[in-house]
């Protein structure tokens, strides 16, 4: 009998037969393991034959990862409920008593190497790549999107002095805040790097650092940010093409350019002649004084607004095996990248991370990355078996889909009906798909109305509160007549 997580048990659960075993397993997403097995693999999470993660514990580092992966899916847990269904579990079986403390599964997260967590984010955006059909490439090269973000983490003295809040803030009144820039594939929408540092690093610095993770051969697609000189002219020192918006402060003259087709044109871009703050003295001298690029014009129209000019600079210089059409196509396609944050910040809870050390906060910023790779594994999977696009599935129903199946799959008596249980799975989200809404405008605003409470604008050991609170918006009185 096989008890991968609990070898000190299996005196005890061999006589229960298989299934007691398979009911351990339910903690976590190891529920799932006859199926995630390929998207998360063994060899990844074994235990180390010497040091911190050799000794055989409870909480060992497979049964770990799947604990935090599975606080992640679940928003806003605690450790405290995950260590309740540790125990709950082991009462049923009459495996005997848990420690009702959080203090060893938290420990067993600290110990939790940052590599293995580097790795398995890599391993499961590839095997969401191997199930959908390479499509998204283009003339059978790989596109990766890259853009930033930024999510908050516990206001700790360790977090601030590592990631300070946002100068505009007055101290005690913030939150550290982390940037991280993210390397997302275009064919399956998994994560496959990340870097991170503090807010008051630019988003080439740490595009510069990801670069190694590129690959020759690979077409990196981004906003406007990298629509500039030094990122066009280092990438394709790396064999890596660059398919971005134009800078907003570079402009465009197209009677200068060697004209390739209406608003489609040749320019020659030349070093300046101050040395960038973004790369080192060593790196700025390497690149060329002078580099050949490609801008495209097009005009974005939405019925009922007035179009949008929109320029793209690459370095795909060839027209016929480039078309304008298919650059133009292919950049509207990275919108739907963008929401992949969406997904994370809002659908999984990423926005306010609740480690309150650095070490910790990063690993859960990765944590919460190979969840969403591990979902895209699943919608991944749903496109290989049913001819739907990868766009139309719901990332949320995936979700909810993928905690509520994983329950029955764990109680199936046989290996016919989990499969059958995982079939239903994907039929459920072929048949849940978004609608198709062509140029639809969602402004980012905000219709609920806040509570009429004031901003903490000093730190609450010196916040004087406001009396009668709710006769005041930020400080003033709503009605003079109120007040009399």
């Amino acid at each position: 009998m096989d008890t991968p997580y609990f070898p000190p048990f299996r005196p005890r659960l061999a006589p229960l037969g298989r299934r007691t075993a398979k009911t351990v397993r339910q903690t976590t997403l190891a529920q799932l393991q006859q199926h995630l097995r390929d998207f998360l693999p063994a060899p990844l999470l074994a235990s180390e034959e010497e040091g911190r993660n050799s000794r055989e514990r409870i909480f060992s580092l497979r049964l770990t990862l799947e604990c935090f992966l599975w606080q992640v899916l679940q928003p806003r847990t605690s450790c405290r409920e995950v260590v309740r269904q540790v125990q709950a579990l082991f009462r049923l079986q009459g495996l005997g008593p848990v420690d009702e403390g959080d203090s060893a599964y938290v420990q067993a997260r600290q110990r939790l190497p940052r590599e293995r967590l580097e790795k398995a984010l890599t391993a499961t955006a590839r095997a969401a790549d191997r199930r959908v059909a390479r499509s998204a490439q283009l003339q059978g090269r790989a596109v990766k999107v890259v853009d930033a973000s930024t999510t908050q983490l516990a206001d700790t003295p360790e977090n601030q002095q590592r990631f300070p809040q946002p100068t505009s803030q007055k101290p005690g009144c913030g939150f550290p805040v982390i940037r991280f820039i993210a390397l997302l594939s275009l064919t399956s929408g998994a994560v496959l790097q990340v870097m991170w540092d503090s807010l008051r690093s630019h988003d080439l610095r740490l595009l510069h650092r990801l670069a190694e993770a590129l690959a020759p051969g690979d077409i990196v697609l981004g906003d406007r940010a990298y629509g500039e000189y030094t990122t066009a002219a280092s990438l394709p020192r790396k064999g890596v093409d660059l398919v971005a918006r134009l800078h907003h402060q570079r402009k465009v003259d197209f009677r200068k350019a060697r004209r390739l087709a209406k608003n489609d044109g040749l320019f020659v871009w030349t070093k300046g002649g101050q040395p960038s703050q973004i790369l080192s003295p060593a790196e700025w001298v390497l690149l060329p004084n002078q580099i050949t690029v490609r801008l495209i014009r097009f005009t974005t129209t939405i019925r009922g607004f007035r179009g949008r000019r929109v320029t793209l600079v690459t370095t795909l210089l060839d027209p016929q095996l480039y078309p304008a059409e298919q650059l133009i196509g292919l950049y509207a396609r990275r919108w739907r990248l963008e929401l992949c944050f969406r997904d994370l910040k809002s659908t999984l809870g990423m926005e306010q991370l609740r480690c309150k050390s650095p070490a910790m906060a990063e690993k859960e910023l990765l944590a919460y990355l190979i969840a969403h790779n591990l979902i895209r594994c699943v919608m991944a999977e749903a496109v290989a078996r049913f001819p739907v696009a990868l766009e139309r599935i719901s990332f949320k129903g995936a979700g909810d889909a993928l905690r509520q199946y994983s329950a029955a799959i764990a109680q199936a008596r046989n290996q016919k009906i989990r499969r059958q249980l995982w079939e239903d799975l994907l039929v459920s989200l072929v048949r849940d798909l978004v609608p198709l809404r062509p140029n639809r405008r969602e402004p980012r605003a905000l219709k609920r109305r806040p509570k009429a409470y004031p901003l903490l604008n000093q730190p609450r050991h010196r916040f004087v509160e406001i009396s009668h609170r709710n006769r005041y918006w930020k400080g003033r009185p709503r009605n003079f007549r109120e007040l009399n």
